[in-house]
């Protein structure tokens, strides 16, 4: 019941275009060989009727009669055949009295024997937890999810496409790091027993992209899988994908153009319009035509307060860090007024629908981006939200040797504090400045979260194919 091959000839969605205006009662005499798993079973004496599904997506009738398969091969179908099977089948195309578009099979053969059945009798399969641990069962009982994948698939593909045409290259980078970094985040740890050395699974690949920025290349991108040792939530999964884009001579002013254009441009590839369907919102979508407004972190942290009754700019260091705690956030390790105006963004981001730019960055959060030109208190960094998640991050990338170094050194002691999550110093990535890097500008999508947008999906688990779950106990 397991053989190693069968040659279709035609995929039922061909059929259907093919035979689109064949007439009911018609038929043809060509032979054609389909395949797909059997979702349904009718028996009626000295008929049966099949209705089969392949990858394409699309169903085609299969219409069994004893005069055309003969008796042994009829009676194998009639007491073998059970749903959730994949066979293969040889016939003529016929359109039935009833309009129904179908192969009249003169041989049958079994491909797989499915052991177990179809969730739920076949009729969907809607347990969440079942759905995300048997990805497969879900995929096979709700089909729109495979639309889902499917968005993704052409997502990544018009990015590549954008980048290209842009005149970027695609880069490989590694995912073993002596030393993790390129973002704040606790890293997976592993052992290289050849070289009895310590490795990180990498939580970014940035590090090693500016080195190659470095070494000559002035536009690179990476598509990359990343790791971080972190909590699950409907945002975060410990293995997720980004794009990390790095164009040479350029600042945080002109790749805030550059996302808006290569994200109305996956979006229009994708749904056809700049507008995404959207529960979360009155009007069931989101438009995403650019330009999209552009904000100060300060400038924003004040609204928030005031939508709270309360005035920012009046309010003392004592008073923001007890409005924190009172709103059950994370107060800093090291108190700073940049640290502090994080913390409070941190407590209502979540809020902002967007599409809207964040910017100006405090220089304490931000130890990879250069200093504001008017105010070295920031950094010429930005962020987007949309729908209350982080979609992009990005900065005119510090090339400053001697200040990087710094920036490294106070990661370090803020790491003494408690703060785990802290850079560690990269000796060999500071060598790689102190020979030169060109002005840079540097973006990051989350590219998951992006998919979410694209699919009005409101947790990470519905656009991963196997995310992360608890062992069942």
């Amino acid at each position: 019941p397991y053989p190693s091959l069968f040659e279709r000839t035609h995929t039922a969605a061909e059929l259907h275009a093919l035979f689109h205006d064949l007439p009911a009662g018609e038929g043809t005499d060509d032979m054609i060989a389909v395949a797909g798993r059997v979702f349904s079973k009718r028996d009626s004496g000295k008929l049966t009727f099949l209705d089969l599904v392949d990858g394409s997506a699309a169903k085609i009738q299969l219409f069994c009669e004893l005069r055309s398969l003969g008796e042994e091969a009829f009676a194998r179908l009639k007491e073998w055949l059970d749903i959730g099977d994949f066979i293969g089948a040889c016939g003529t195309v016929r359109r039935t009295k009833r309009g129904e578009l179908s192969i009249c099979p003169h041989k049958w053969v079994m491909l797989a024997k499915a052991l177990r059945p179809l969730p739920e009798k076949w009729h969907g399969l809607s347990d969440v937890e079942t759905r995300y641990r048997q990805r497969y069962l879900d995929l096979i009982a709700n089909p729109h999810v495979k639309e889902t994948f499917v968005k993704r698939s052409r997502a990544i593909a018009a990015m590549r496409s954008f980048l290209n045409s842009e005149g970027f290259l695609e880069v490989e980078t590694p995912m073993l790091h002596a030393i993790p970094g390129g973002a704040a985040a606790r890293p997976f740890k592993t052992h290289h027993n050849a070289l009895d050395l310590d490795l990180h699974l990498r939580i970014s690949p940035e590090l090693y992209l500016k080195r190659l920025i470095v070494g000559g290349f002035e536009r690179i991108y990476e598509i990359n899988r990343s790791f971080r040792n972190e909590g699950i939530s409907t945002r975060h999964n410990p293995e997720f994908t980004m794009l990390e884009v790095y164009q040479a001579y350029a600042d945080y002013q002109l790749m805030m153009d550059f996302t808006e254009r290569l994200i109305s441009h996956v979006v229009q590839t994708v749904c056809g319009l700049v507008v995404v369907p959207c529960s979360q919102i009155a009007s069931g979508e989101l438009d995403l035509t650019p330009p999209w407004p552009r904000r100060t972190m300060a400038e924003q942290v004040a609204r928030f307060l005031a939508e709270r009754g309360l005035d920012y700019h009046q309010m003392s260091e004592v008073e923001l860090v007890a409005h924190i705690r009172e709103a059950g956030g994370a107060v800093p390790v090291e108190i700073t007024p940049g640290t502090i105006l994080a913390a409070i963004f941190d407590l209502y981001d979540f809020t902002l629908i967007g599409p809207i730019f964040i910017t100006d960055f405090p220089v304490e959060i931000s130890p990879l981006a250069k200093r504001h030109h008017m105010d070295p208190g920031k950094t010429e960094r930005f962020e987007l939200f949309v729908l209350g998640r982080e979609l992009a991050n990005a900065f005119s990338e510090l090339n400053d040797p001697v200040d990087q170094r710094a920036r490294f050194e106070a990661q370090l002691r803020v790491r003494e504090l408690g703060d785990e999550e802290a850079h560690q110093l990269d000796e060999d990535f500071l060598c790689a400045l102190e020979h030169g890097m060109p002005p840079t500008g540097g973006l990051g999508i989350g590219i998951d979260r992006l998919v979410m947008l694209l699919n009005n999906a409101e947790s990470i688990r519905d656009v991963l194919f196997f995310p992360l779950l608890r062992p069942r106990s």
